[in-house]
């Protein structure tokens, strides 16, 4: 058989006296695999290569348009009409704080601050190398005025690693140390309450309760939601 001159009338041999049949074909000698053989090969290049069917575009636009207004239907009766905010949770000392997720740049393991001579205090620690890079490191405690944990903090694993949050919003990078992060979490508007007006030096545009995914038995977090665009203005007056 020539398996260039007809394609067509292979009979998908494979199934029958190759690797899928029977194993009888000689040619298994040589090939040991019909993946192997000119003639599995040529068949696979035919089905690629074949002329599309008349219908065949007009079909899947319709299906593919079908699906999306099926989506879009049934996201508009399951979700409100608010906007839906996406943030990144983490806690520092024993408060748990939630900044928009947009500017997270990077997530990195603790690395070591080189202070800078007549330049470092409390709130600008120094330097630190990610990922070749230096970037200037602040310490977003000493920012809000938290207090410091003289007592044990509850946590959501008994394990707790501390991490390096890298910043980024219109050019402007930022890196501060968390006792713990959680991950990416999504409310709505609507479920922001007003914060009082000490918490955080009003860096908090508000609060939303927080359980975390996959703990049902676990506690209520009240969460603060912080002001991005206030902490970069007041980032770079302070410290730039």
């Amino acid at each position: 058989m020539n398996p260039i001159a007809s394609p067509l009338n292979i009979e998908r041999c494979w199934n029958f006296i190759g690797i899928e049949g029977d194993r009888s074909c000689p040619q298994l000698a040589t090939y040991t695999h019909c993946r192997n053989c000119p003639v599995y090969s040529t068949a696979g290049r035919y089905l690629l290569e074949r002329s599309i069917p008349e219908d065949y575009r007009q079909e899947w636009t319709q299906l593919l348009a079908k699906s999306r207004v099926d989506e879009n239907s049934q996201i508009s009766h399951t979700l409100p009409t608010t906007q839906t905010l996406t943030v990144v949770i983490f806690r520092l000392q024993r408060e748990w704080l939630a900044l928009s997720a947009q500017i997270f740049k990077e997530i990195s393991p603790p690395s070591v601050v080189h202070i800078l001579p007549h330049r470092s205090n409390q709130i600008l620690r120094g330097l630190v190398n990610i990922r070749g890079e230096l970037r200037l490191c602040i310490s977003l405690s000493h920012l809000l005025n938290l207090e410091v944990a003289d007592t044990p903090v509850q946590t959501l694993t008994p394990v707790v690693y501390s991490r390096m949050v890298v910043l980024e919003k219109a050019g402007n990078t930022w890196v501060f140390g968390v006792d713990e992060l959680y991950g990416v979490h999504r409310f709505h508007q609507d479920e922001l309450q007003e914060p009082p007006k000490s918490l955080t030096q009003s860096y908090t545009k508000g609060l939303f309760q927080w359980q975390p995914a996959g703990s049902p038995m676990a506690r209520w977090h009240s969460v603060s939601y912080l002001d991005d665009e206030l902490l970069f203005t007041t980032l770079a007056r302070k410290m730039l």
